[in-house]
């Protein structure tokens, strides 16, 4: 038998593309997993076992949609006993309870799911892909691998062999009673070992080239949380524990512990040797590509970690391989947030939308009916913006689309932006001559504003025609005509993100749009 789609990892992304596919009841499907449970990930890792994915149950709020907003850990369904808020009322939940939460969301789905099936190669003959798990192949017109990032992304340092992986360090601090450890990463994983251990040794350096960067400051939920961050406080306050700034060029075996040569980048001494007793990597990890032949190897990016993607999440160099989940981040690294499940849910429906139109007869994208009036319009922009999840999680990243053809608009939500520039939405029935694209943003170098400076000159609340230096976040309108952009608008931002105050937030809005359309009609 060959399916229309073999999907490979029974994670989060897994399962959400094998719900909506399931619920959609068109194509043959099936899902791999190396493991006996989905979401076998999670029951390692993180290795000191709490998420920093945030989970509030109580926010006020009967709408579903704007509650995922603060829920980044509920997959998409229209079950309401299918979001994590049900499952624990901790801001920062353990790990294993997305563990329970996934199998339940395999087993009510009715994800179709082959448990304990490693794949052990991937190749492609006469147009289809053949994936080997033993000695089954499975024969698929189209491959969706959503692994995640599997394997140890790690540095090019001499002797790194002999420090201990992330993946396998103990995570007792008993274990490392009274001694000096050195810690490689600055990211999430570092700062959270770290935290683990600061009670029991005796000193710890957390090393890594680049600088720290805090997620309050940057909005990239991958950065450094302050949840993580109680290990600055130590360094900064003079608590035998630092940050080192700068490259580790080597690591020798020293007697029971490591000489490490460490190269400043700051201080004055260019090249020191300092003394360890555990040396542990936290450098995150990578996608892996080992699975694949000659015959479909994809192209990587991003120092290798990677595979490299167009905007239909497809691979650069394989026709019909498509990725979902964590490692679809290669798409807006370090901008949004297609790296997590509060991101690539949404992702992963607009792949599923991609799919349809692409491989099941032309397949429209969900629209609604509107008459093109600026008023019209400005009604469905305005309460979009105001409740929907999608657009605040993958900020300019995904954007609702308003399609234009003489006295019809269409409203499309949730599309890439990228997608939707090259493709476009195009119907027998619906060509449109122009569009307006609804995103929500944070403003330009947001990031090098310090959000807690009160002596910084911001961007006043609700000021109609200054919102686009705001530095929060906020709606913006942009008008595409003829392939390009033709004209932007900038909602005034909001502190409590309600984009409908008439005279602030509608009047130019519906200003906007009147200007935009009758411009488009002469």
């Amino acid at each position: 038998m060959t399916l229309d789609y073999l999907i490979v990892g029974a994670g989060p992304a897994g399962l959400q593309l094998a719900a909506l596919l399931e619920a959609d009841g068109k194509r043959d499907y099936l899902v791999l997993e190396q493991a006996d449970i989905p979401g076998a990930f999670f029951a390692t890792h993180p290795r000191h076992r709490q998420l920093i994915s945030i989970n509030k149950p109580h926010t006020g709020s009967d709408d579903p949609e704007l509650n995922l907003r603060l829920d980044w850990n509920s997959l998409l369904s229209d079950d309401p006993a299918l979001r994590f808020t049900g499952y624990t009322e901790r801001y920062f939940p353990d790990a294993d309870v997305m563990v329970r939460y996934l199998a339940d969301f395999a087993a009510k789905t009715g994800a179709r799911v082959r448990y304990g099936t490693r794949v052990t190669s991937v190749g492609r003959v006469d147009g289809l892909f053949e994936v080997r798990a033993g000695e089954e192949v499975f024969r698929a017109r189209r491959l969706i691998v959503a692994t995640g990032v599997s394997r140890p992304y790690l540095p090019a340092i001499p002797g790194l062999e002999l420090a201990e992986q992330y993946a396998d360090m103990s995570v007792d601090p008993r274990d490392y009673l009274d001694q000096k450890v050195l810690i490689i990463g600055k990211g999430n994983s570092a700062f959270e070992t770290a935290d683990n251990l600061m009670e029991t040794t005796t000193l710890i350096h957390v090393a890594g080239p680049s600088s720290v960067r805090m997620a309050w400051r940057t909005h990239y939920v991958g950065h450094l949380r302050a949840v993580n961050n109680n290990f600055l406080d130590t360094y900064q306050l003079k608590s035998a524990n630092a940050i080192l700034d700068g490259e580790v060029k080597r690591i020798e075996r020293d007697g029971t512990g490591f000489t490490v040569t460490f190269s400043f980048s700051r201080a004055n001494e260019v090249v020191k040797e300092l003394w360890y007793d555990r040396v542990l990597v936290c450098t995150g990890f990578a996608f892996d590509a080992s699975i694949f032949d000659d015959t479909c190897r994809p192209a990587l990016a991003i120092r290798d970690r990677f595979p490299a993607q167009t905007p239909e999440w497809e691979s650069v160099n394989v026709p019909g391989l498509f990725f979902a989940g964590t490692i679809t981040q290669e798409r807006d690294f370090k901008r949004s947030t297609s790296g997590f499940i509060h991101g690539f849910r949404y992702g992963v429906r607009a792949l599923h939308r991609i799919l349809e139109r692409r491989y099941g007869g032309d397949t429209p994208w969900p629209a609604e009916k509107l008459d093109a009036t600026p008023e019209s319009i400005a009604d469905a922009v305005i309460a979009r913006v105001n409740r929907t999840s999608a657009l605040w999680q993958q900020f300019g990243f995904l954007g609702d689309v308003v399609t234009v053809a003489g006295s019809e608009a269409r409203y499309h939500d949730e599309v890439p932006v990228e997608y939707f520039t090259g493709t476009g939405l195009r119907t027998a029935d619906h060509d449109y001559a122009h569009a307006f694209v609804v995103t929500l943003e944070y403003g330009p170098e947001h990031d090098r504003v310090d959000p807690f400076d009160v002596t910084v000159n911001r961007i006043a609340q609700d000021v109609p025609g200054q919102a686009h230096d705001a530095a929060y976040l906020h709606p913006v309108v942009r008008h595409h005509h003829a392939g390009r952009v033709v004209a932007t608008h900038h909602l005034a931002e909001n502190l409590e993100n309600r984009w409908d105050r008439p005279q602030t937030h509608v009047a130019p809005l519906v200003a906007f749009l009147g200007r935009c359309l009758s411009s488009a009609e002469r």
